[in-house]
């Protein structure tokens, strides 16, 4: 399982563990602030799925298991450095500071996006599998000729791994030494395959053949997730080139609230997962080691619980879109087709709202 070679600085009761080549540089109050960051983005994502459940969104993907992962490579991400993510990557839009509300809108089919990706440095999701790769490729490119000192991730599964855009961009970011990270998040299952089917060795291995440096981070091991991401953040921006990581988590719940887990994996495998939960392993750190008292924690779960009603009422306010907006960005300049088929909806009378 998750023995073999792998970069673990916490063990799943809360306990340090001593690595060779990485140690944590957290603080205390740093540790508190990413187990607040996974408790909030946990309830919010909770929300998304009652939130669902009742009609209110068309879609939602959970991301229960996998908020160390998120939050530790968000947290090491540096202001300027940009990230393409996958619908997916809830712990990253929290970290680049995009309101929650924001997530949202593509869920709740009112809009492409939600937010704009310059001024958080963060792309808009990615439903087609690892196509962001590609982008983030791209992109890391122009940050090289431009002669910046950032650094470009590409979030993706262990699901999109397989697909060629993926493998494309590795060539790419090879060739060209590209300061680009790819943060592959296994959580074992592309939707009801397990990744064994994907591939016969473990998918950090990948990198190998590319020509690029590759490690296995514990995924549900926040401390360890920072550190390996702020490293190999720091080589891809001194031209150091591309870092395949693979954070070894695990998805809890559904692939999307479209899915039945049951129908696939046994509940044995969840109760083992069970026991390796991200939040309740800072949880315990935080208690043992730094004498966090129960009221802080407290907190914390009234402030998320907080944010996720008012998330519920946000959502809940938002009005359907003019049909007519579909048109407006489609391309960056006016385009003929673009304004006849405009006209037509007008014509029609599909605008101001009607449907």
């Amino acid at each position: 399982m998750i023995e073999e070679e792998l970069v673990q600085l916490l063990s799943p009761e809360g306990e340090r563990v001593t690595q060779a080549d990485y140690e944590s540089t957290l603080s205390g109050d740093e540790i508190f602030s990413f187990y607040r960051d996974m408790v909030i983005i946990r309830r919010i994502c909770n929300e998304g799925t009652s939130l669902q459940r009742q009609g209110q969104l068309a879609l939602w993907a959970p991301i229960q298991g996998q908020e160390a992962a998120q939050i530790g490579a968000g947290r090491a991400l540096g202001p300027m450095d940009f990230t393409f993510p996958t619908y997916r990557e809830h712990g990253i839009a929290w970290c680049r500071g995009i309101p929650p509300v924001d997530w949202f809108r593509l869920f709740r089919a009112v809009s492409n996006g939600g937010w704009d990706p310059q001024k958080y440095r963060h792309s808009v999701p990615t439903v087609v599998l690892g196509n962001q790769a590609l982008n983030a490729v791209g992109y890391a490119m122009g940050v090289q000729r431009d002669g910046a000192e950032e650094a470009v991730v590409a979030f993706f599964g262990d699901g999109a791994s397989s697909q060629g855009d993926v493998l494309e961009s590795f060539v790419w970011a090879a060739t060209f030494n590209a300061p680009v990270v790819f943060f592959l998040q296994n959580n074992q299952w592309a939707i009801s395959e397990p990744s064994s089917l994907q591939a016969k060795i473990p998918l950090y291995h990948r990198a190998q053949g590319f020509g690029f440096p590759g490690v296995r981070v514990d995924g549900n091991d926040v401390l360890a997730v920072y550190e390996v991401t702020k490293r190999a953040l720091e080589h891809a921006r001194v031209g150091g080139g591309p870092t395949l990581i693979e954070a070894f988590t695990y998805r809890m719940g559904a692939h999307t609230t479209s899915d039945d887990p049951t129908r696939y994996r046994v509940d044995a495998e969840v109760e083992v997962w069970k026991h390796r939960d991200p939040v309740e392993r800072v949880k315990a750190l935080l208690v043992h080691e730094y004498k966090v008292k129960k009221t802080a924690l407290a907190e914390v779960t009234a402030e998320a619980d907080a944010m996720a009603l008012q998330l519920r009422e946000d959502v809940l306010a938002m009005d359907p879109p003019d049909p007519i907006t579909m048109f407006d960005h489609a391309y960056a300049a006016p385009h003929p087709l673009i304004d006849e088929g405009r006209s037509e909806m007008i014509e029609m009378g599909i605008s101001g709202g009607s449907h």
